[in-house]
């Protein structure tokens, strides 16, 4: 009789469903089926990163431009507790992720055993939901409900704990197939049915719109996750409201499209937070009022009626009260209300939104003598012309980013938002290429960030993976710099990396391509010549030091308190 291991069930369901790309780091509790993966080296293609973090980051990044499902593979105790910065990252913004861990045999759990670690425990806050694994017969059920939860409803990262023993037992192969492809047998716990919303509340919808002077839209992640992007060009067109996105919601228009404001918010344009505090009623799709989004919670768009429209119900009328909500699939709503008549244009709302964006465009500041990263990421977009994936960490390079790339087409800035997770650029780049290995894909990283995940240089080299990167390199760790200078009376305090390694040479060491520019006309030089070939290259770019990110709302602060240039501290 044919048996089959738990190690080849894991491999089994994940191939059923698609999935043949997978990130991670073997280690002993994991070893059954690092063992079974070799026999499935030409059906699932494992990538091998240098840090548990790194696979983690990765395979969010793979999940984010593919619109796929992410997987990361790691061994138990300390391996799995190095993926916990990569699961809280893709929980706060939503990434369809498995994450599977190995876990010590099933006799030894609870015994402090050798690289135990209860992960479940540790993971309950940052997972969508968790599983032990405490019999092979649960296996494919468990399995097959862990996918499903990933992508369904509100998407985000389910973790499986699968102890050495249950990856080694064995079960019939009949048996297996015929569990696997019986439904009764595999009834899901979890299921999500959104249903076209009613027309008492669509007919609400309109009528708001219909009483509305000045409309906005504000455009999250959730319009991305549910590939909306043409239904909410369609609506702001055919209702003439202008869009202004969050950071995850950037692409959802192109950068040239007369309804987008682009990022509102802490560091978003000046015209689009001016337009949200000015308007009457305010569509919110996908987002979740975060903190970094509105300021004073208490004032943002206080004159506004708020319609908001999201997945999870848990938002809404979390942060801020809505005068209607709908709790759907964002995508379903849009066809909806596609259906009726427009009312009367808003020319008079939407010569007001021109108006703004001509008062007060973003700086594009240029100097023949250095480097300006605004002018740095504006020449990236204008030779890419906003068609790379842009993968970012956190900190300033990350807002300049968002402010100065014109991102023109959906799932192409790969970043950490509600974390705000350092070193998750470079590693989630690697899992952007892979996932879309005929795009231009681009890890723009400060020189801070940069450290916290450079061993997956090894990761690029070894798979020859075409990623440019760009360290934006100031010598300061400057996001909390430039918060020092706004809060804390310009006191650096252990802010700046006054001893950098030489990233050329740890590049080269790596066996990528490295170069340094301190000039606008080596940088233009360098620029254009590496986007001109099909390899990885790492250009560390010396920028000003003394550049802040601008405009900038106070946290806490309104738009009436905004920032608008360092000469105003």
């Amino acid at each position: 009789m044919k048996e089959i291991s738990g190690a080849e069930i894991i491999l089994e369901v994940l191939q059923h469903h698609n999935i043949n790309t997978v990130f991670g780091y073997p280690g002993g509790s994991v070893l059954p089926l690092y063992d079974a993966l070799y026999s499935y080296k030409d059906r699932i293609n494992h990538i091998l990163t240098r840090h548990e973090q790194g696979a983690a980051h990765a395979a969010d990044g793979y999940a984010r431009s593919s619109g796929g499902i992410g997987v990361c593979i790691v061994t138990s105790g300390p391996g799995a507790a190095n993926t916990i910065s990569g699961l809280m990252t893709a929980y706060m913004d939503s990434t369809p992720m498995l994450v599977i861990t190995g876990q010590v045999s099933s006799k030894n759990l609870g015994t402090d055993a050798f690289q135990e670690l209860d992960i479940m425990g540790v993971t309950d806050s940052i997972t969508k939901h968790n599983y032990l694994v405490r019999t092979i017969e649960e296996l494919p059920h468990v399995l097959r409900e862990a996918i499903y939860l990933t992508k369904n409803g509100r998407p985000g990262p389910v973790l499986l704990d699968i102890p050495k023993d249950i990856q080694m037992t064995k079960m019939s192969y009949d048996k297996f197939k015929s569990d696997f492809n019986n439904e009764d047998n595999l009834t899901l716990d979890y299921k999500y049915v959104y249903e076209k919303p009613k027309k008492k509340i669509m007919d609400q919808f309109l009528t708001m719109i219909k009483q509305s002077k000045r409309p906005i839209i504000l455009a999250g992640n959730g319009v991305m996750k549910s590939n909306s992007s043409y239904e909410l060009r369609e609506f702001s067109r055919k209702f003439d409201i202008p869009v202004t996105t969050t950071l995850l919601g950037l692409g959802i228009l192109p950068a040239d499209d007369k309804y987008n404001l682009h990022m509102l918010g802490m560091h978003g344009t000046a015209y689009a937070n001016y337009a949200v505090d000015e308007s009457d009623l305010v569509i919110a799709l996908g987002m979740r009022f975060d903190n970094r989004v509105t300021g004073n919670i208490e004032r943002f768009c206080k004159d506004a009626k708020i319609i908001h429209v999201d997945i999870d119900e848990a938002e809404i009328d979390k942060n801020k009260r809505a005068d209607l909500h709908i709790v759907g699939d964002v995508n379903l709503i849009l066809k909806t209300l596609l259906k009726y008549q427009e009312e009367d244009k808003n020319e008079k709302w939407m010569e007001r939104v021109k108006e703004l964006k001509e008062k007060y465009p973003l700086d594009r500041k240029f100097s023949e003598n250095y480097i300006t990263s605004q002018y740095l990421i504006s020449k990236i977009s204008e030779l890419t012309k906003g068609e790379a994936i842009v993968c970012t960490d956190v900190g300033q390079h990350q807002m300049w980013s968002a402010q100065y790339y014109n991102f023109n087409t959906t799932n192409s800035i790969i970043t950490s938002g509600g974390a705000g997770t350092m070193g998750f650029g470079l590693p989630a780049a690697i899992g952007a290429k892979l996932a879309n290995p005929h795009r231009e894909v681009i890890a723009i990283v400060g020189d801070g960030g940069f450290q916290m995940n450079s061993q997956e240089l090894m990761t690029i080299s070894e798979y020859d993976l075409d990623i440019k990167i760009i360290i934006v390199n100031n010598s300061f760790l400057g996001m909390v710099k430039q918060l020092q200078e706004v809060f804390y009376e310009k006191r650096h305090s252990f802010v700046k990396l006054e001893k950098n390694p030489d990233f050329v040479m740890l590049g080269r060491a790596y066996g990528i391509d490295s170069h340094i520019v301190d000039t606008p006309k080596n940088l233009d030089e360098i620029l254009t010549k590496i986007f001109s070939i099909k390899k990885a290259t790492l250009v560390n770019c010396i920028v000003s030091k003394e550049e802040n990110v601008f405009p900038m709302i106070p946290g806490g602060k309104s738009v009436d308190e905004m920032i608008m240039s360092g000469e105003e501290l």
